[in-house]
């Protein structure tokens, strides 16, 4: 005779049985990736720029974008987040799901110097983000109104030395690239220069060609028709190489000031523990667009030279650039809130 009771121990019965099977799935389910390479991307992917639509980050975005949401076969959607020197867009991805859906498009302020330059920052440039891949550089050049009366990097160093606190250097703001670019230069060449802060590259740039200030360190895209004009002179570039835009410009190092890199670099990067798998197909993605032809002009009309590379040595290139620029925002006393 059945009834409740005989119901009710067939049901404890079944629950005995499939129990253990319940907590090997669970268990399997909890080992295994969120994202598999093979199943992404299945939906848009978020690209966050930190910087305002039609900057120069934007547009080098916008071009990585449109071609690499051919090679992953998804949209790629761009979510400009700009404010505090990009670090309201770098939060944003280091609290967002470690699945390779939300990409940062990083750069050397972001990721090697607002940690030392901001009071409070909510987030670990190493830590906090898996790198995917440095994309390139963008050399700064140190020009100087035609004005000034140094026609190489030597005489300026030696104008400035006969001048001390006399000659004055501009920059887009406080801590900024072209700000710590102007200090590592005034501490390697052992000189007094004044620095001036602008809101911005465009007016700091303005004042230079109108000779209010004599010299900045601006990047290649910025000054190629002021130098090409005339309107400002070239006297180096501020990177190890020599960039493709101005090949006939030497660098600081080649002129003496040895090792002397201030460049400003960009590179994807993802939220930490995102599954190596998804971090090698964007990885591949980005190279493949890197070393696509149209990819290739439209950045080098940016000033970009195109660097590329693995994950891993993306990770060893930010881990080498944070002590460096630490110690020029300290020496600097730059500090933001």
């Amino acid at each position: 005779m059945s009834g409740p009771r005989s119901s009710h121990s067939r049901r404890k019965r079944m629950l005995r049985k499939t129990l253990p099977f319940l907590v090997a799935l669970l268990s399997l389910l909890a080992v295994l990736p969120p994202t598999r390479a093979a199943d992404y991307p299945t939906r848009p992917v978020t690209l966050a720029v930190a910087f305002t639509p039609g900057g120069a980050s934007d547009v080098l975005a916008r071009i990585l974008a449109r071609k690499m949401e051919q090679v992953l076969g998804e949209p790629i959607v761009i979510d400009n987040r700009p404010g505090a020197g990009g670090n309201v867009a770098a939060e944003a991805v280091a609290r967002a799901a470690p699945d390779g859906y939300t990409l940062l498009a990083g750069n050397n302020a972001i990721l090697a110097t607002n940690a030392a330059l901001y009071k409070k920052i909510a987030f670990d440039a190493e830590a906090d983000f898996a790198p995917v891949g440095l994309i390139g550089s963008q050399a700064n050049i140190l020009v100087v109104n035609p004005s000034v009366p140094a026609h190489s990097m030597a005489e300026l160093i030696a104008l400035a030395k006969a001048n001390p606190g006399k000659l004055n250097f501009a920059s887009s703001g406080h801590g900024l690239a072209a700000h710590l670019a102007g200090e590592l230069f005034k501490a390697e060449a052992q000189i007094d220069i004044v620095h001036v802060p602008y809101k911005g590259a465009a007016p700091a740039l303005q004042d230079v060609i109108a000779g209010h200030v004599q010299m900045m360190f601006a990047t290649a895209s910025s000054v190629v028709p002021h130098i090409q004009d005339g309107k400002l002179r070239a006297l180096a570039v501020a990177t190890l190489k020599r960039t493709a835009v101005f090949p006939d410009i030497p660098t600081i190092d080649e002129l003496g000031i040895k090792n002397f890199d201030a460049t400003s670099w960009h590179g994807l990067v993802t939220r930490a523990g995102t599954p190596q798998d998804v971090v090698a197909t964007l990885n591949r993605a980005l190279i493949a667009t890197l070393e696509d032809p149209a990819v290739k002009k439209s950045l080098g009309d940016l000033g970009v030279d195109i660097i590329g590379g693995t994950p891993e040595e993306f990770a060893v290139y930010i881990k080498s650039e944070i002590p460096k620029w630490t110690a020029i925002i300290k020496a600097s006393g730059a500090k933001l809130d």
